[in-house]
């Protein structure tokens, strides 16, 4: 619709956002009046109409079988269109007109903003099942003429009230037509029902629905006020009822103001019981979880504390550097669960997890070495992420320990980068590098026997799926190559 107003149209920026509002209401219009509707714009000459919008009803059959929108139409072509745009009022003159032998009624309804007149919606209804009308047809199709008075007057949509029409109530989920004083004129069946589910025994009509609606939800002292004048649908408002373990419903009150005087309103409601126990039993699975990963994380985090101890009594100076590196392998394990016990899903963000292990390894530096990552990791699955914290924990002691000596000054650098693959699938190449002593003479990292990097070559190789290399460094040092199959990273 954008692009339709900016390059035929004089509309400005604000009249732009009225039509978006009104869009985002226009369901309700076209489903209350079993009708297709059309929002035509003239045009920047005056000399055509371009239809900008298009909706179809979910209570009736179309009346168009193709996407209307995008259409030029010359003044004179449609008198309706004229009449409403110029004279600014509904347009309900002429007999039906025929397409593809199926009769259709047409009327124009004129789209106000303060004192003029913006477009002109097409309001065209498929009569080729017309019956007579039940009193739930009645009552919507009343409802639709008092919205159309409305739009034509500039009074609806309300400005500030943006819909979500994917989670607000819709006319078919339910429908209470209320008088001026908020009591009941009309139920719909599916209404009647949802009030059933909140604990009513009776009839909806007749009762005062703001009251009736307070005395089904639970006491809440000052706040009952304010619930019966929700429901009284003196406001456009959306909020939910909960009666105790009976249900939820969830409620959209409508004022109706035709001709600028407050004459009912509407409410549309939804059942969503279900929903929000579903959501309820979520939020408790995600709390487990956490509190899971919470757990798992204070275990290893005893678990490295009881290493420690142990490393601290013994007289071995090798028995103690074999469990200080036990140590950091638990804690690398600890941070991807502390991070876990955080979050709602099994993803994390591994740039935290990086550095933090990054600056548990540097600990352990036997010299002045410095420390620092380069590009970004992104999200991981937790599958990935535990793995990959243990590989990154390995390779930085054995930079650490094995490239620099005592008192020496020196740079390891981890820098990681994120490639896009076909589908799903992605690639994660970590290049961890060095400015020590580089390599022995000879050395095969594919057949050492150090049991940190037969570590590393187990879980690079056998559990993440990808490759593991270790060359000297192109100036002076070691260089580590990781290419890793990641999943596609997802905001």
């Amino acid at each position: 619709m954008n692009d339709l107003v900016h390059q035929h149209t004089a509309l400005d920026e604000s009249d732009l956002e009225w039509l978006h509002l009104l869009v985002s209401e226009w369901q309700l219009l076209s489903d209350l009046s079993f009708a297709d509707l059309v929002l035509w714009v003239p045009t920047s000459d005056g000399t055509r109409y371009v239809s900008v919008a298009q909706m179809r009803p979910n209570t009736g059959p179309t009346s168009y079988q193709d996407d209307m929108v995008g259409h030029l139409v010359p003044r004179g072509r449609r008198p309706m269109l004229d009449a409403a745009h110029d004279e600014g009022r509904i347009v309900r003159e002429g007999d039906p007109e025929w397409r593809e032998e199926v009769p259709v009624r047409v009327e124009s309804i004129p789209v106000r903003r303060e004192s003029r007149v913006l477009g002109v919606i097409a309001r065209n209804t498929n009569l080729l099942t017309v019956r007579t009308p039940s009193r739930l047809e009645l009552t919507y199709l009343q409802s639709a003429s008092d919205l159309a008075q409305m739009i034509a007057a500039g009074a609806f949509p309300f400005p500030g009230q943006q819909v979500d029409m994917d989670a607000s109530p819709r006319v078919g989920d339910g429908l209470i037509r209320l008088d001026a004083d908020g009591v009941v004129q009309y139920a719909s069946p599916n209404a009647l029902s949802a009030y059933h589910r909140l604990g009513l025994a009776a009839d909806l009509v007749g009762h005062h629905l703001g009251e009736t609606t307070a005395e089904l939800a639970p006491a809440r002292g000052p706040v009952d006020e304010a619930l019966v004048k929700l429901a009284s649908g003196w406001a456009p408002r959306e909020f939910e009822v909960e009666s105790g373990e009976n249900g939820v419903i969830q409620l959209r009150a409508i004022p109706l103001k035709p001709k600028g005087v407050h004459i009912g309103s509407l409410v549309l409601l939804r059942d969503v019981t279900e929903l929000r126990r579903r959501e309820r039993e979520l939020i408790t699975k995600d709390a487990t979880i956490r509190e899971i990963h919470h757990r798992v994380k204070n275990n290893l985090q005893t678990v490295a504390a009881l290493l420690r101890l142990q490393s601290r009594r013994m007289d071995s100076a090798q028995g103690r550097e074999a469990l200080n590196e036990a140590v950091r392998r638990v804690g690398s394990i600890a941070i991807v669960h502390e991070t876990l016990s955080q979050t709602l899903d099994e993803r994390v963000e591994f740039d935290d997890i990086a550095d933090r292990v990054l600056a548990m390894v540097a600990e352990i530096s036997p010299g002045k070495v410095t420390g620092r990552r380069t590009g970004r990791f992104g999200i991981l699955d937790a599958e990935v992420a535990t793995p990959l914290s243990m590989v990154l924990t390995e390779l930085l002691q054995n930079a650490l320990e094995h490239g620099f000596g005592p008192g020496e000054q020196g740079t390891v650098e981890v820098s990681a980068v994120r490639g896009g693959g076909t589908g799903e699938e992605g690639r994660l190449m970590v290049v961890v590098q060095d400015d020590g002593c580089g390599l022995p003479e000879g050395f095969d990292p594919q057949r050492a026997g150090n049991l940190g990097l037969q570590i590393v070559r187990t879980l690079v190789e056998g559990e993440l799926g990808g490759t593991f290399d270790m060359v000297p460094a192109p100036e002076r040092g070691t260089r580590v190559v990781l290419d890793i199959p990641v999943s596609a990273e997802k905001a």
